[in-house]
């Protein structure tokens, strides 16, 4: 499996701000990438640096195994992106914003080649809508078939799900499967929502102020085995003398009237039931990927690992 990209010592500074700070990871050919990170983390600033809308001011980028500015046009001629909100023309429709895109970036796109674009994002359906009736999930989609219409090898979505409905959440995750599973694409999502990424991404990199934390593939680093449970019972030191007897018994730690512990999370189940039946009612039981957590230290920010729906 070759390399797509790969970023190595990327820094940008504004006078005395590092946005992004000796940042280096690799994109392999096939994959759903995940880059993870709070807003302001320095996802934003990255992309725009892999895409040349920013210099770097240190680093580099290699793309294609080619240096990104010195083959910048032909780099980015294999490149479809979508930053933040899509721009369209909204009194248009989703057909000719499709064929005036096309013809900005002087692809020959017939109307079968726009309708099977259309078809690509589910909007085949509301070609001829005008794109101001469009719910911003569908502005969404309709950005993704402008940034496939030249057929890129690469395709970058900043933040695809900001903003929408559970249903547009769906759509735009199902969309991402089908351009990798259906279409080979290598997609590169940003997104601040921990269980989005889990849903979609095989390999992905967590940053925090601009600097990398971590990076892996997404089974790695969401290992079901390395759960951590926070507990909260009726008795929390009878609770926590019964745990040590169990086979639940290793990282076991109390923080005021909870219990903390690290088990696969197909035994919670069973540890409930061993509690229950010592006499122990459980009030709270809340589980976390062990990188959530570590994530949780290391922000302090829920919005890692809640759901816009939530």
């Amino acid at each position: 499996m070759s390399t797509i990209l790969e970023v190595q010592g990327l820094t940008k500074k504004y006078k005395n701000l590092t946005a992004v700070n000796n940042l280096s990871f690799k994109v392999e050919q096939g994959d759903i990438y995940g880059f993870l990170g709070q807003n302001g983390a320095g996802k934003s600033t990255t992309i725009r640096m892999m895409l040349s809308l920013i210099k770097p001011t240190s680093g580099e980028i290699e793309i294609f195994g080619k240096s990104l500015y010195a083959n910048k046009k032909e780099i980015l001629s294999q490149i479809g992106a979508i930053i933040e909100k899509p721009d369209m023309y909204k009194f248009l429709s989703a057909y000719d914003n499709l064929r005036i895109f096309s013809k900005m970036s002087r692809i020959k796109a017939d109307r079968k080649k726009i309708m099977e674009q259309l078809e690509v994002v589910g909007l085949a359906n509301r070609s001829k809508s005008k794109v101001k009736t469009f719910s911003q999930g569908m502005k969404q989609r309709l950005g993704i078939a402008i940034a496939l219409i030249h057929n890129p090898s690469l395709i970058i979505l900043d933040e695809p799900t900001n903003g929408l409905d559970p249903q547009g959440i769906a759509d735009i995750r199902n969309l991402i499967l089908s351009l990798s599973k259906e279409m080979n694409k290598t997609v590169i999502v940003s997104s601040h929502l921990l269980s989005e990424i889990e849903l979609i991404a095989n390999r992905m990199i967590v940053i925090d102020k601009g600097k990398k934390i971590v990076e892996g593939t997404v089974k790695e680093l969401l290992d079901p085995a390395k759960t951590s449970v926070t507990l909260d019972t009726t008795n929390s030191e009878l609770a926590l003398e019964k745990l040590k007897s169990s086979p639940w018994s290793e990282s076991l730690t109390k923080k005021a009237h909870q219990i903390v512990l690290q088990l696969n999370k197909a035994d919670i189940p069973s540890m409930v039931v061993f509690l229950t039946e010592s006499g122990i009612g459980i009030n709270a039981i809340q589980p976390r990927h062990s990188l959530e957590a570590y994530f949780l230290s290391l922000t302090n920010n829920e919005s890692y690992v809640e759901s816009s729906a939530d």
